[in-house]
């Protein structure tokens, strides 16, 4: 099983703070995919523990956490003992995660917003 290095960076969204984005805030992502490049369910049971999530912003901190599923929801979780930080991502299950394809990740205000993969890369 091969995982993947998958970076998003936020896209324009219009109406928002956002609304010509910015390539400094985004997420890195670790996760095994398919060959069409959508999350492989099986390879993320098998491998949950090297599934990781980094939010990177200029005006704050990085922060690291994992990528997590509970029932059909996948949501980054960057506190395992409490679910008040997690962040829900929008049908990450139905995502592509090929270069110019977009993912919504809900904010800390439950809000959507939309990021653009900008990289995919084996993890060596």
């Amino acid at each position: 099983m091969t995982l993947s290095r998958i970076i998003m960076r936020l896209a324009r969204n219009p109406g928002t703070e956002f609304a010509d984005g910015d390539d400094h805030r985004g997420y890195t992502l670790v996760a095994p995919l398919t060959d069409d490049g959508m999350l492989n369910l099986d390879a993320f049971q098998k491998a949950k523990a090297d599934c990781t999530v980094r939010r990177f912003a200029p005006d704050e901190d990085a922060t690291t956490g994992r990528l997590a599923r509970r029932r059909d929801n996948w949501y980054f979780d960057y506190d395992e003992e409490t679910d008040t930080d997690d962040e829900a991502v929008h049908k990450l299950g139905q995502h592509r995660f090929a270069v110019g394809e977009y993912v919504s990740v809900a904010d800390e205000d439950g809000r959507l917003l939309a990021y653009k993969v900008t990289d995919v890369q084996p993890v060596a």
